[in-house]
């Protein structure tokens, strides 16, 4: 089954890539393979799989705590 998006609905999945070598400070996320690294000055090239780009990662004030509650249930 297709499901058609409005453009509102398409336009909020959009996601802004940024360059290896863009001036950036925050956290990013390799594009390819999902590598995590926090940056204070230019994007480097990903060192696990040579990526170029990068997104920015979403800042949440819960990311920590629900990453421990889901590993707390895993290990279970």
């Amino acid at each position: 089954m297709v499901r058609r998006l409005t453009v509102s609905e398409a336009d909020s999945d959009y996601v802004d890539f940024w360059p290896t070598g863009s001036r950036a400070k925050g956290e990013f996320r390799c594009a390819d393979c999902g590598y995590g690294a926090i940056v204070t000055a230019a994007l480097p090239r990903c060192p696990m799989c040579g990526c170029e780009s990068w997104e920015e990662a979403g800042w949440s004030p819960f990311r920590r705590a629900v990453a421990a509650q889901a590993e707390s249930r895993s290990a279970r």
